[in-house]
């Protein structure tokens, strides 16, 4: 006698958490063709030195007779300028590719650095309460008080440019975020049954906030931190295009917008045009990657 199909499968059989995961952020279109376009991005960023035309930073391939010339253009090598050159013989598709390591490098180095500080403060300004919290506090207070671009602009303007002190710069007006968001989050973990149980159990501070109120912090902080190396990389390319971000040998997306800003008027318009292209595309991919993360982790912020 034959079973029927149907009695074969176990009603209610629940997909592993990854499946659903996946099957969750799936549901947007939008969202996956934006992760798709971020994995992309990402791929070149990191390839860029095999896939690029030309090192547009090595003295050795440039050619000053190159300069300017519009996209599609030949060069006097022969092969062609896709999206055309800037003032200095440098091919714009390659300057992008190595632009974008650099945008990318720096939003996500400045942001887990920030997110880690963010995360140690916060926790111990929620477990420890009192005049620690009160203190912790007013110093994130009177930081978030003032505008992010404000305090880079400050310290880069002590410090000078280079990418470490950029990072550094950004690190200091992010970590203040994550810390205040660590503490909203531990203080509703911190009045929880599971705490009073590990409390008395005889558990150690360190252990309760290490193995029971950090794990239960940290999902929101990816959708947050995912945001933020959007408003990182846009900081970023803010600075160098006012000049105080990366050096002319260490280029970002921000720094080839600006070296072209004084050719628009000329209608060398791709020379700021491209890499403006490539900073929107890269900052919309990453800020829809991460507003589709929220939805599936948190559904009731939808």
């Amino acid at each position: 006698m034959s079973v029927p199909v149907e009695a074969t499968v176990k009603p209610g059989a629940a997909r592993s958490p990854l499946r659903e995961f996946v099957a969750s952020y799936a549901r947007s279109r939008i969202a996956v063709a934006a992760l798709i376009v971020l994995l992309l991005i990402l791929a070149v960023a990191v390839g860029a030195p095999l896939i690029s035309p030309q090192n547009p930073y090595d003295l050795k391939q440039l050619d000053i007779m190159d300069s300017k010339l519009a996209p599609g253009s030949k060069s006097g090598a022969g092969w062609i300028y896709l999206l055309g050159s800037d003032d200095q013989g440098r091919d714009m598709l390659s300057a992008i590719f190595y632009g974008l390591r650099i945008s990318l490098g720096v939003g996500v180095l400045s942001t887990v650095a920030a997110l880690a500080i963010g995360i140690v403060v916060g926790l111990i300004s929620a477990y420890k309460g009192g005049w620690t919290d009160a203190v912790i506090m007013r110093i994130v207070d009177l930081q978030l008080s003032f505008p992010a671009i404000l305090i880079a602009l400050i310290l880069l303007a002590v410090t000078g440019q280079g990418v470490d002190k950029i990072v550094i710069a950004l690190i200091t007006v992010q970590w203040a975020y994550y810390a205040r968001t660590v503490r909203g989050a531990a203080l509703v973990e911190k009045r929880k049954e599971y705490v009073d149980a590990a409390l008395c159990l005889g558990y150690s501070a360190v252990r309760i906030v290490l193995r029971h109120i950090m794990p239960n912090v940290l999902p929101p902080l990816i959708v947050v931190a995912t945001v933020q190396v959007a408003h990182a990389i846009a900081l970023e390319a803010t600075l160098s295009f006012l000049g105080l971000g990366m050096p002319i040998t260490s280029p970002s997306l921000g720094l080839l917008i600006s070296n072209g800003f004084t050719h628009l008027l000329s209608g060398k318009y791709w020379i700021s045009f491209f890499p403006g292209i490539a900073l929107l595309v890269t900052i919309v991919a990453i800020n829809l990657v991460g507003d589709q993360l929220r939805d599936v982790l948190n559904p009731r912020l939808k």
